[in-house]
């Protein structure tokens, strides 16, 4: 009687270990053993050319941070680059286009620009936190200052701005604006040589 007792007992716990276990897995359905999405190849219209004349910020600025697109939409990520710069330092449009917003966007300052020649839709560029100079619909050259730094550490440890870059829905990579000469540490120089014997 006492065997047949302890092995229902045994066979009860099992069953509530079992159930336990495996509920939240009926529950999670087969998408719980799914392999994470993962971001979709770039489609051929996605190419980005190297049309900016110059960075952002600076002559070239530190990234604190580079481009790290999502896996979904709503995934973990960093959909632009972050660039070192002080409160108050100039902030340029990398190449030519027409400001499309110019304003506030979660208390930080946010200026838009789609940069000419660049498809349809055009590539956008997007700089923050900026107090813009720049309104809506004004046209702007390479080089062209559209404000200047806000302070704020929200989204950086220190002052950076954040230079976005994006197709329609799609984001891309700010950096593949720059033509190579840009993205190296710069030209060599030649230094004066001093007392050194003509030969």
């Amino acid at each position: 009687m006492r065997a047949e007792r302890c092995a229902r007992t045994w066979s009860a716990v099992l069953l509530v270990m079992t159930s336990s276990v495996l509920t939240p897995v009926a529950w999670a359905g087969t998408s719980a053993w799914r392999r994470p999405a993962t971001a979709p190849p770039p489609a051929a219209d996605d190419h980005v050319p190297a049309v900016a004349r110059g960075w952002p910020v600076g002559r070239r600025p530190e990234i604190l941070r580079g481009w790290d697109p999502p896996a979904g939409p709503y995934g973990p990520g960093h959909r632009g680059v972050d660039l070192a710069a002080a409160p108050g330092d100039p902030v340029r449009a990398v190449a030519a286009g027409r400001v499309v917003f110019a304003g506030r966007v979660a208390g930080r300052g946010v200026v838009s620009v789609d940069l000419a020649d660049t498809g349809d839709p055009p590539l956008r560029t997007t700089y923050e936190p900026v107090s813009a100079s720049v309104g809506e619909g004004d046209e702007v050259e390479p080089g062209g200052e559209l404000g200047v730094l806000e302070t704020s550490t929200a989204h950086c440890p220190r002052a950076c701005l954040h230079w976005g870059l994006r197709r329609g829905e799609v984001y891309l990579d700010p950096l593949a604006l720059l033509p190579p000469w840009l993205l190296r540490a710069g030209p060599s120089r030649l230094l004066p040589l001093h007392n050194v014997p003509l030969p």
